[in-house]
């Protein structure tokens, strides 16, 4: 029986570092990384439940330590990925961000 794997990876992308909260910002560079932080986050969680019920076991598979480092696979999989454009969604939340901050001044 294959240990149960922790599909609550979205927590883990932020570890180490704080995201930058924009506040009442209109810095479109403040802005953008927090919508990539945001993207990060979605996309790694994304990639949890995707990679979920994928059996560890097997001829070459790693066991428990796969399944322990797969997490920090995936957070490092979901920062590539915003950084690399994502779905997309980093742009939407930016133009949120910004534009929910104007209306607030």
């Amino acid at each position: 029986m294959t240990p149960a794997i922790d599909t609550s990876v979205a927590m883990t992308a932020l570890r180490g570092t704080t995201p930058a909260v924009p506040g009442t910002t209109t810095d479109p560079k403040v802005a953008k990384q927090t919508a990539q932080q945001f993207e990060a986050v979605f996309v790694t969680q994304f990639l949890g439940e995707m990679f979920s019920g994928i059996s560890t076991d097997g001829m070459f598979g790693g066991g428990q330590g796969e399944a322990m480092f797969r997490s920090l696979m995936l957070d490092e999989y979901g920062k590539q990925f915003a950084a690399q454009g994502g779905f997309g969604l980093a742009s939407a939340v930016q133009r949120e961000l910004l534009r929910t901050q104007e209306v607030a001044h």
